[in-house]
Parts: C-alpha cells; structure tokens; sequence
C-alpha cells in the first residue's frame, strides 16, 4: 500500500463515472482541518467549520464533479445529507463525518448520482490497494494523474492524498487533502501540526493565482500505534504535505514544467515565503519557463515587489537543475546577457529544458528560507478553463 491505507485504522472505497466521482475514508479519531479563505466558501467547507469544532472524525465523505458553491440553503441540505450517508458508511452519526466536495461552482447538487454511487460502494470499504486508488482517482477533477504522499517512521506512519490542478493560489488552492497518521495525539496538537505543515506546503503552491472556494485539508490521528514524539509527527507531516503540493505544482492545468522558487538568506522566513510566493504567480515569469526563455530579470523584478525590504544591491539570483548552479546575477552585478556573458545565458536556457526549472534568489539579508512551487503557464491552460463547464 502505497498511501492511506498504509495507515492503521484507515478504510477506503471509491467509485468515478465521468467526471461524477465519490469517495469514503473510514478512520476514527481525533482531528483538524484548514479551509479556503475565499469570502465564497462551499456549502460543506461552512458545515464542516463548525462540526470540526469538536475535533474528531470517524470518516470522511468525498465528491467530484460538483463543488457546491453558491447553492444556499438547498446546498447545505445537501452537504448534511452527505453526511447522513457517511454516517451510514461508517456507523457513526452525521456529526462525525467529515464532507468535502470539488467541481463546478455555482450549480446545484446532483444528488441523485452522489446517492446511487455511495449505495453501489458504501459496503466496499477495504484496506488495500485497490480501494486507496479507488479513493484517490474518485476525488479527482482535471487532475491528469492522482497524488498520494506516504512517510514511515519508526513506531507510526503519516500517508496523504490529494487532489488539485487548477484553481491554485496561496491560502490554499483548489484542492482536497486527506492525511491520516495511527500516531496518537489531542485535536490540539493536529491543529498546530496541520496549520504550521500547510503554510509551509499547500500555501506555497501557485499555479494561476485563484484561490478556490471548496479548499480544505483534513488530518486524521488513529492513535493506534501509541503516542509518538510530537517533533518526530510533525517532521513527517510536513513531510507528506511538501511531497503532495509539490505533485499539485507538476500536475497543474496545462503545466509542461514544475517550476520551483528557493529564497535563501531572508531577515525571516515570512519574508523569504512572501518573496517566493510572488516570484512563483508571476505570469511573465511562468510563461518565460514555458518558452525555455532565460529572461531572469522577470524573477529579481518579480522578487523587488513582493513588499519585502531587501537590498537589490546585494541579492543574487541563480538557476539550478538540482544538482548545478548557473549565476545570473550576483551582488547586483550581472553574470548572465547576451553582450558580456552569452555563454552563461546558453547555460541557462539549456537547464530550461528539463521537467523541473529551479530559480534561486539570495536576498543577503539573514539566514532564513523557503520555497514555493508551482508550474509554467500554457495554451493549454487556457483551452482548458475556457471550456470548463461546456
């Protein structure tokens, strides 16, 4: 087993028709979530704010293909109805489940589907790998490939999946996550866990700049392997949330190249994350990564206004295919043109031609870092969304 279902305690099914898809993950215990900072949040993104108040989860339940956004009073109906079923699933009550769902904004529910998928999987829940794909592939939208993270410590595990290619902006993107771990810990501690591990991962990925109404990031704590050492929990948690944004970063719609932004040396960590984060939206940063176009002033421009203070003078910008550097400016001195410097600027362009376009900014100002991802833009991107529901 290659992602939840490596977890103890954690059951799954799935089904997907189309783009119609539902998914079940059973697992008991105490939990956290994180949802979209979108004003226009989904119907089941407002029910489950307030039933994760309580901080535990017997299972989640799971539905592509309808976002349930912008539906009022029928939509949260239909959210609480989604819940009745889990619970049903699970043998739980309605208060206990999770719900989350992913797909078209501002359309009403096809209940009628959601209800004739879960009664032809909802006595199919197993722990194998069949049913972990199945769950995985059912949550998908225009997702090209499924996503799943799996981390193995001594004495526990933490294991993830996700779905998300469009739609992604920092405060969270387009996207679902569901983490489980059999470790043991209070809903407390996941909460701190989940949020520090999602604003150094999901918050770092850009692909177009929209932030989405359904995101959310649900952790599951099974405990059934015992207490674990909480900076052991949170090192794999963390772990598993970089490995999922980043296969959201490569997986984005159209993307042809994951593009990462490294920002080393920053006064703070804040800063070097805002600093990436800015680098990583830009548009005329990604379509130049697009076109194999080494036009580096894009990303130091990109960087000088992301709001941090910083001295131009002093920072410095490489490319990397993750094993050499290429300078391109140094200390404010540049090290990569077509006068001076062309065979510099040819070593550059050739590292663009690899899956994975690595920029690195140092901003000489400190000691801290980060990294954000995302991925070039396209044609495609645009075929795709200007088609989205037609």
């Amino acid at each position: 087993m290659n992602n939840i279902c490596a977890v103890k305690g954690v059951t799954a099914a799935g089904i997907k028709e189309g783009k119609y898809g539902l998914a079940l993950i059973k697992a008991s215990g105490n939990a956290a979530a994180v949802f979209t900072k979108n004003l226009l949040a989904a119907e089941p993104v407002h029910l489950m704010r307030e039933r994760m108040k309580s901080g535990y989860l017997d299972g989640i339940i799971v539905n592509s293909g309808n976002a349930n956004v912008y539906t009022g009073e029928q939509g949260l109906k239909d959210a609480e109805r989604m819940a009745e079923l889990g619970a049903e699933a699970f043998g739980t009550s309605p208060e206990k489940v999770g719900v989350a769902s992913t797909g078209v904004i501002g359309r009403f529910m096809r209940m009628e589907i959601v209800e004739d998928q879960f009664n032809r999987i909802k006595s199919s829940l197993s722990r194998d790998e069949k049913a972990e794909s199945d769950a995985e592939s059912a949550i998908m939208t225009t997702d090209k490939k499924p996503k799943h993270a799996v981390c193995r410590r001594e004495g526990f595990t933490v294991a993830g999946i996700t779905k998300g290619s469009g739609m992604i902006a920092p405060n969270m993107g387009t996207m679902l996550a569901f983490i489980y771990t059999d470790a043991e810990a209070e809903a407390e501690e996941l909460s701190v866990m989940l949020k520090k591990a999602v604003d150094r991962s999901f918050n770092r990925v850009v692909v177009d700049g929209d932030t989405s109404t359904n995101d959310c990031a649900f952790l599951t704590a099974t405990g059934i392997n015992g207490r674990a050492d909480p900076d052991e929990l949170y090192s794999a948690l963390e772990e598993v949330c970089i490995s999922l944004a980043k296969q959201i970063a490569s997986d984005g719609e159209g993307a042809t190249k994951m593009l990462e932004i490294t920002v080393i040396n920053a006064a703070s960590e804040d800063d070097a994350a805002a600093v990436a984060k800015t680098v990583i939206e830009s548009p005329l940063v990604k379509t130049a990564v697009y076109g194999e176009d080494p036009n580096w002033g894009r990303v130091i421009a990109a960087a000088g206004r992301a709001g941090v203070e910083f001295d131009v003078d002093k920072a410095s910008v490489y490319i990397s295919d993750g094993e050499k550097r290429v300078p391109l400016a140094v200390r404010g001195e540049i090290t990569a043109d077509d006068i001076k410097n062309p065979e510099t600027l040819k070593a550059a362009k050739d590292m663009m031609a690899g899956e994975t376009v690595t920029f690195i900014i140092d901003l000489d100002s400190g000691s801290e870092s980060a990294t954000a991802w995302g991925c070039d833009l396209t044609e495609k991107y645009v075929e795709i969304n200007g088609k989205y529901t037609t």
